[in-house]
């Protein structure tokens, strides 16, 4: 398999830390393709646990090279420290490679994502405040920084005085808040340069010259499906395209290496931040606040309290067929144990229409009543299942009718955080 892809089919918080982990071993190279140091993946391995948010999960195999792609952005503090982390804890980083073409994070954008969010007020889009919309923002507007830009001083003064002059107007003006200078923003970032500069590659080389050798290479997204900024809820979105598409632009590697994407899905329904979510349990549900408690449903980069809702077929089968799914992980069966039934969402309803895939208006999406099948529970701990046939008949029964819902295969249960804690059940 020369090249999978590895995306979230909900709205982020599926495991994919956890699967990107179980699986990296397999391939000489995990490659993170979009968004920034908003993403949190958490990975336990060696009874040791990894709050990841720059670095890809991939780091922790040896002899695996873990690449930050184009199509990220870095906040240089935040990656160095992740770094340091690592190595303190016995994790070598020697091996990553960033792409010189990735952006920075600036401290500007840090501020503007704040300040945008206190400005729509109950409207708000539930960011981390870690400036990454600004910065794709600068992106797209071509006045943002990128990683190669640290490496010469000049070119760096140059590119931050002319961004600058839009940034101090927009902070000061708009926002009344301080200002930064050029020498300011050198003072802290060119020193990063310094430390980053062995890691910075030209990386779609790198990429293309290792699959020519035959090695094989596993595309990592942050957030998911449905925070995709072209498919996701939009505005309640992130600022890249986590989809599987993403990972040919944020990696410079052609469509036709990649020939399995492998979709992760929570065995129930989390969501961060505001935005539509027609299987959510009300605040205070007894359900809703037992899966959050066994689930530890807490988000790895702000600890903010996840949204927590039964699993949502219809969005699982937009996933796939907007990815392109060749094989389902599924998360987090284990937290189910504790529920006498559980219920799926088989379909919505919205003005006496009934809808089996995810509406493409947003108000439709926003008023959409969830149809449900009830299902018994099992009622049991099966954290120590290690085959799909070791597990109750009930558990069996909820994983056959996801697979004949989204139509794509499920090929890896987790029944518990730890990388042992898996059924293989087709992963090959």
């Amino acid at each position: 398999m020369p090249a999978t892809v590895l995306v979230g089919t909900q709205w982020g918080d599926e495991g994919k830390g956890k699967v990107t982990d179980l699986i990296s071993g397999e391939f000489d190279c995990v490659c993170r393709y979009q968004g920034g140091a908003n993403a949190g993946h958490t990975v336990i391995a060696n009874g040791h646990k990894f709050g990841l948010h720059q670095v890809p999960s991939g780091v922790m195999y040896e002899g695996v090279t873990p690449v930050i792609g184009n199509g990220c952005i870095v906040d240089p503090k935040i990656l160095l420290e992740e770094i340091d982390m690592l190595e303190g804890q016995g994790v070598s980083c020697a091996m990553l490679k960033i792409s010189g073409n990735a952006h920075i994070v600036m401290p500007y954008h840090m501020d503007l994502d704040g300040a945008n969010e206190r400005r729509l007020g109950k409207n708000l889009i539930g960011t981390t405040h870690r400036g990454v919309g600004p910065c794709y923002q600068d992106k797209d507007a071509r006045i943002g920084l990128r990683i190669q830009d640290m490496l010469d001083e000049k070119i760096f003064r140059q590119k931050l005085e002319a961004a600058l002059v839009e940034k101090n107007a927009i902070l000061e003006k708009v926002y009344e808040m301080p200002t930064y200078t050029v020498d300011q923003i050198c003072e802290e970032y060119l020193p990063y340069a310094d430390r980053l500069k062995p890691y910075i590659v030209e990386s779609s080389k790198l990429l293309n010259e290792m699959l020519d050798d035959g090695d094989n290479i596993l595309f990592e997204g942050a957030q998911a499906t449905m925070l995709d900024i072209d498919h996701g809820t939009y505005p309640f979105v992130t600022s890249s395209n986590c989809t599987a598409g993403g990972a040919i632009t944020g990696s410079g590697v052609g469509p036709t290496n990649i020939d399995r994407v492998l979709g992760i899905a929570k065995a129930y329904l989390t969501r961060v931040g505001s935005g539509p979510f027609p299987t959510e349990l009300a605040q205070g549900d007894e359900i809703g606040e037992r899966l959050c408690e066994v689930g530890h449903e807490y988000g790895v980069t702000t600890g903010r309290k996840r949204r927590c809702g039964w699993y949502d077929a219809v969005v699982v089968n937009y996933a796939a067929r907007v990815n392109g799914l060749t094989d389902l992980a599924i998360t987090k069966l284990d937290v189910l144990g504790c529920l006498d039934t559980i219920k799926v969402c088989t379909a919505y309803e919205c003005d006496g229409v009934r809808y089996t895939t995810v509406p493409e208006h947003q108000s439709v999406f926003y008023h959409a009543k969830p149809v449900y099948v009830e299902m018994p529970g099992w009622k049991c701990d099966i954290s120590g299942c290690r085959n799909f046939y070791d597990l109750p008949r009930e558990a069996k029964d909820y994983l056959d009718l996801i697979e004949q819902l989204s139509d794509v295969r499920v090929s890896i249960v987790a029944v518990g955080p730890d990388r042992e804690q898996t059924i293989n059940r087709h992963w090959k």
